[in-house]
């Protein structure tokens, strides 16, 4: 597989979903997508997306899993060429845990 394509549709995907976040969920919580991990094979992708406050972080990945057939479309609609994998949503526990590291060093 072509490692540069790989890198490419992570990348397409990382700035769509983050976009369609910031235009879809409510303004009292706020979404960034941190990182995503695409299969071997293209088809499946983890989006790890963190939260401010820190205790909306269950409301937002349920929230962001109801609207993937909407992330879906939205994908098709901005990036041309090939089909969005299946796509499910996780809190980044490592950019949490690098956030509480700054927080006890400082």
């Amino acid at each position: 597989m072509n490692a540069n394509r790989h890198d490419k549709v992570e990348e397409a995907l990382r700035e769509v979903a983050a976009e369609f976040l910031a235009r879809e969920a409510n303004r009292n919580t706020l979404l960034t997508v941190t990182r995503v991990m695409l299969s071997e094979d293209m088809k499946r992708a983890t989006i790890f997306i963190t939260t401010l406050p820190e205790g909306g972080e269950q409301s937002a990945v349920e929230f962001a899993n109801r609207n993937r057939t909407e992330l879906r479309e939205f994908y098709k609609k901005r990036v041309k060429g090939g089909l969005p994998p299946d796509i499910t949503f996780e809190i980044d526990m490592g950019e949490k845990y690098r956030r509480h590291l700054d927080e006890l060093s400082n």
